[in-house]
């Protein structure tokens, strides 16, 4: 039975010490410098400034070494990343969830200490109760520590680190953590997901196991991925006992590609134990090398981290009669479909926000909304539509004598953008979620049109009449910017 962990307070100031120095990597500084800057080298590239995520191994550096150095010597050394998310299994803890190190300032490593970014550990602890932080999820665990180093020596300036062990295998917890997540999945970090991949095969099995897990990798798809898993235990490959032990965190990392958009996997290189000298050939362990890039716009550009894909009409004409039929079922309809099957689309089903508004004769008459998608958008707009006929607390349920007069709009939203300051918000453009302690509030991007307020009232009424803060409350906020596509029930008239 997993245990979940439980939020633990621990005193400042203190430190992670090296758990599998001189085991996994050289524990003397000089040597383990040189040994890094090897691996690096032997990889060849100068490196580039568009990497938003590395997938790297976390064997002993004599059997993944080589494979790790391919992963990081991806980043250039002068890129300046705010913080480091570094994701990785659980060899120590069974718990059902995701554990942050909350409990410590910094890592110790043979080059000096890697801070720890303690605010965002404590933003995620304080976001969903599927983070936790458990400590011998990370006292022992190695699959992050032997990332540091080649942080340490590739990087110019070492940024703080945001440690997460994924204990999880559960799809649902996992889309929680990859929401939490999203918006801070952003050029300005880093993502270092670290992972081994098949486990204890032959070394020809390995070769096969590993490249079906790869080809599913590099499609960046979550189904590929999970088909892929699939097969190969279905395979009945003697010895093998996982496709991936970091399959929980590279699930992770596919569904935020999922949502960001302008990114692109490459694959890096492929060894398992059994290429080194010191490794068996009857038992081995797959080792593979991934990037996520960001893609160059025509100008030259690195793409848009969240653009809003663009829905067709006969997609948006898909939701809007999924809208009306779920409200006309009334609040017992349940989770019909109301669609048929073939006019959903991969855009229909993938995870987003959405907010369903209602209006009679130009006045609001409900509005509710998901700010994070957790399920596919069709599925999502049925039940926010049915919310906001007869859930919304502001007024009584929508009547059926109602129902013709009813107009349904749809916004569909991009994933959440945590943005520095109130400069980065755009009047019009973006829809603002705001969030102080267990208050929030939003506003959607038309909010702005419908009631011609200035920058500044429009964060200040969402501060005060939907956050419940004083109206200069967004100041010390935590503020998040996201974009909506809207449509009406008579667009395409």
């Amino acid at each position: 039975m997993e245990k979940e962990g439980k939020q633990i307070t621990t005193p400042k100031g203190m430190k992670r010490a090296p758990a599998v120095a001189g085991h996994f990597y050289e524990a003397d500084s000089q040597r383990l410098r040189t040994e890094v800057e090897r691996y690096l080298a032997e990889a060849g590239t100068e490196g580039s400034g568009n990497v938003q995520a590395v997938i790297a191994p976390h064997a002993g550096y004599v059997f993944s070494g080589g494979m790790a150095g391919r992963a990081f010597a991806q980043v250039a050394p002068g890129a300046c990343y705010k913080r480091i998310f570094l994701l990785g299994p659980s060899h120590q803890a069974a718990f059902d969830g995701a554990s942050v190190n909350a409990g410590c300032s910094a890592y110790e490593t043979p080059l000096g200490d890697v801070a720890v970014d303690e605010s965002v550990c404590r933003d995620l602890l304080q976001g969903d109760g599927v983070f936790c932080y458990l400590p011998e999820a990370h006292g022992r665990e190695h699959c992050l520590e032997v990332e540091l180093p080649f942080l340490q020596v590739r990087l110019d300036q070492m940024p703080p680190i945001v440690p997460i062990i994924v204990g999880t295998q559960d799809f649902k917890k996992l889309e929680r953590v990859a929401g939490r997540l999203r918006p801070y999945f952003t050029a300005d970090n880093l993502f270092v997901i670290s992972s081994d991949f098949s486990h204890y095969p032959s070394y020809r099995d390995a070769l096969r196991v590993d490249k079906t897990t790869g080809d599913a990798l590099l499609s960046a798809s979550v189904d590929m991925f999970l088909s892929a898993l699939k097969q190969n235990a279905k395979s009945r490959v003697p010895k093998l006992l996982t496709s991936a032990c970091g399959q929980a965190p590279l699930l992770v990392l596919l569904m935020l590609m999922r949502h960001a958009g302008g990114l692109e996997m490459e694959h890096l290189g492929y060894c398992n134990s059994g290429d080194s000298p010191y490794g068996a050939k009857d038992e081995v362990v797959g080792y593979h090398a991934f990037a996520v890039r960001r893609v160059a716009g025509e100008d030259g550009t690195a793409a848009d981290a969240s653009p809003l894909f663009s829905l067709t009409p006969a997609e948006k004409e898909t939701l809007l009669d999924i809208a009306r039929k779920s409200i006309s079922e009334g609040p017992d309809g349940g989770g019909a479909c109301f669609c048929d099957a073939d006019r959903l689309t991969e855009k229909l089903r993938m995870d987003c926000g959405a907010f369903v508004t209602l209006h009679v004769h130009g006045r609001l008459r409900g509005c509710i909304g998901q700010l994070v998608g957790r399920q596919p958008l069709y599925q999502t707009v049925a039940e926010m539509a049915r919310a906001a006929a007869f859930d919304d607390p502001r007024f009584y349920p929508v009547g059926q004598e109602e129902l013709p007069g009813i107009q349904i709009e749809i916004s569909v939203l991009s994933p959440l953008r945590k943005i520095s300051s109130a400069e980065e918000f755009q009047l019009g453009r973006h829809g603002i979620f705001m969030v102080k302690g267990n208050r929030q509030g939003t506003f959607l991007p038309q909010v702005a049109d419908e009631t011609h307020w200035t920058k500044e009232e429009f964060l200040g009424h969402c501060a005060r009449d939907k956050a419940g803060l004083e109206w200069d409350g967004w100041r010390e906020a935590d503020l998040y910017v996201y974009e909506a596509e809207v449509f009406h029930e008579g667009d395409g008239e």
